[in-house]
């Protein structure tokens, strides 16, 4: 059994080790004043920074969850090593050989669990490197050539192959003195018909690194057709492994992601390697797992979330990187930092486009493009026809509960707005308010977000007997409705009034889908104009059901608004619909040119402002000229 560690060896180390320098290998810290720094606490999380080191001291210090300690106490809850495992780890790291107070130095397979599968995969790893000059890993270096990686960037990323045979790995494992259960538990051996085989065979390999540098898995290309395996194969979870807690190129790039307050996550080894190699060198991956809240954890403590904070998306451009780029949008608000998307032309990753253009196209990628929230919208609005009203609020209804997830009431209506201009909705008040009323709905019951409303069943614009009325309620309050019911009234009990005019409007001059199914009837039983003695009969037989033909009795019944019924009055009706209907019209033109920017295709920006041109002549004349320019 080992001794305790030599309390003389532990004071030195102690003190070999500088608890900000062992600190800063996890997030970043900052001046504090007196001597101190401060940071984003490891241990929970927090919005601003209440965790403290003093250097001169070798403490730190939360004061808000209140985990302090020494050195070896910050690394012990970090990595969540026993006493004897941290103290041995922080020797290797000073070049102290540490003694035993009971049987002298403590042999290899006694020490603690997490030490020795660390010692295994450092030890492999330099097995694969070896094993990348090797004749059988010419398909390997082949494979990095062609991707415009020399041997210099394989040895500067710790690129390796693994051989093809069964055991190579276990055996040299085996030979440095670890055991069978030790190579199991690491994910680097498996069962085999006759005891551990190796996991990764003829294979290129990339060590993954914690964010202390440590190797604590692999992830593994796939280079031949013979083999079964899928294309990229990683380590499995382990006590030291798991993959929703590492991200790859963390261990190179997280001064700089400090220091600049950046970070690109890109999808691939290949592409972190490629941005690194262009000068990117904040670029990171996640090691096949979606990028999720734990990563998000690791690099906010780095980047501080200070205002100036950035993380950048290059998902790939096709089916599946949209999608990514959606899941990542979801984690979002976890980020008190700017995120934005950068998608490279062709879809290219960033590996393709530095092969294609260079590393100056690489590195112009990066430079921050769509915002997250923007392209996560547009992917959401791009399925509706934005140039019909229903495909608008159909876009406005799946778009604004996602704005209203934003907790930032600032943000939020600023996104709001500019859901507005996405949309082509002139009115960008009501889109804030439509927001803000669901974000409410979704504090009110408990973040849950708006009651579920069922589909509303179909009356006027639908054959279905015996349905319900559709869309809003009548308001004759509202202008457009009572002038609407006015002129179908007119229709309907003296026809001879508003023809032939009337039967020229389209069913889209009726904002409300009762009245539109009226006016349906009427263009189905032949029109106003020359109406027959069984013409109110003919348009009730005309209605598709029970409502609607309920609705045609009450308007064919009901009193005409004015005193003196005549072709002035009638006019007016015909003139007030068909003016609203011409200003919805300019609106939604104006909403594609807003839409199409200027930067539009030529041909069809000057269709839209054509029509926006003739479409403000019109409805000028008829201010202007009543009846007249009908």
């Amino acid at each position: 059994m080992a001794g305790r560690i030599n309390d003389d060896d532990v004071k030195a180390v102690r003190d070999a080790v500088p608890i900000d320098a062992v600190v800063s290998e996890y997030l970043q810290l900052r001046n504090a004043g007196g001597g101190n720094l401060k940071g984003l606490c490891p241990f929970h999380d927090e919005k601003s920074p209440s965790f403290q080191v003093s250097p001169s001291k070798g403490l730190f210090h939360c004061f808000g969850c209140q985990e302090g300690g020494d050195t070896i106490a910050f690394v012990m809850k970090i990595d969540h090593l026993s006493f004897s495992e941290t103290v041995e780890r922080l020797a290797a790291k000073a070049g102290i050989t540490l003694r035993y107070e009971e049987g002298g130095y403590n042999p290899g397979h006694q020490r603690g669990e997490r030490i020795r599968l660390v010692e295994a995969h450092k030890a492999a790893t330099q097995f694969y490197i070896d094993q990348l000059d090797s004749p059988e890993a010419e398909i390997g270096r082949k494979f990095l050539a062609e991707r415009g990686f020399d041997q210099a960037a394989a040895a500067h990323f710790g690129v390796g192959y693994s051989p093809a045979g069964w055991d190579h790995l276990t055996r040299f494992l085996r030979g440095k003195g670890f055991s069978d259960k030790e190579l199991i538990l690491s994910g680097l051996s498996q069962d085999g018909r006759r005891g551990p085989i190796d996991r990764f065979r003829g294979r290129l390999m990339w060590p993954i690194r914690d964010v202390g540098g440590d190797v604590v898995g692999f992830g593994a290309r796939k280079l031949r057709d013979d083999d079964n395996g899928p294309k990229y194969l990683n380590t499995p979870e382990t006590p030291i492994y798991k993959k929703s807690q590492v991200l790859y190129g963390i261990d190179l790039a997280k001064k700089d992601i400090a220091k600049v307050s950046r970070a690109v996550v890109v999808e691939g080894y290949t592409d972190v390697m490629a941005c690194h190699l262009a000068g990117v060198t904040t670029a990171i991956a996640t090691c096949g797992t979606a990028f999720g809240g734990d990563h998000i954890k690791i690099l906010r403590r780095l980047l501080m979330d200070n205002g100036s904070a950035r993380v950048i998306f290059t998902f790939d451009g096709d089916a599946a990187g949209q999608k990514a780029a959606l899941r990542a949008f979801e984690d979002d608000q976890k980020f008190a930092a700017e995120t934005y998307i950068a998608i490279a032309p062709d879809g290219m990753d960033p590996c393709e486009l530095r092969l294609a253009k260079g590393d100056e196209a690489v590195a112009e990628l990066v430079q921050p493009r769509t915002p997250l929230f923007e392209f996560a919208l547009r992917q959401i609005v791009k399925r509706y026809d934005l140039e019909t009203p229903a495909g608008r609020a159909a876009a406005l209804d799946e778009a604004a509960p996602v704005v209203a997830r934003i907790k930032n009431i600032g943000a939020q209506h600023e996104v709001a707005v500019q859901l507005a201009g996405m949309l082509g909705i002139l009115d960008t008040q009501f889109v804030v308010k439509r927001v803000a009323q669901l974000a409410r709905w979704a504090r009110d019951r408990g973040g849950k977000g708006p009651a579920q409303q069922q589909p509303a069943q179909r009356g006027y614009d639908t054959p279905a007997p015996q349905a319900a009325p559709a869309g809003p309620a009548l308001n004759l309050r509202s202008p457009a409705h009572r002038t609407e019911r006015e002129l179908l009234k007119l229709a309907l009990q003296r026809p001879e009034l508003v023809s032939p005019a009337f039967d020229a409007y389209g069913i889209d001059e009726f904002t409300a889908p009762p009245y539109a199914a009226v006016r349906q009837c009427v263009q189905d039983a032949g029109g106003a104009t020359g109406a027959p003695s069984d013409y109110l009969d003919t348009v009730r037989e005309a209605a598709p059901n029970d409502t609607v033909r309920a609705l045609v009795t009450e308007l064919a019944v009901e009193t005409i608004f004015a005193k003196t019924i005549d072709e002035v009055y009638a006019g007016a009706q015909l003139v007030q619909v068909r003016l609203r209907a011409v200003d919805r019209r300019i609106r939604d033109v104006q909403g594609a040119l807003a839409r199409l920017g200027a930067h539009g295709d030529p041909e069809q920006l000057a269709a839209v402002q054509n029509e926006l041109w003739v479409l403000t002549q019109y409805g000028q004349s008829l201010r202007n000229n009543g009846a007249d320019a009908l």
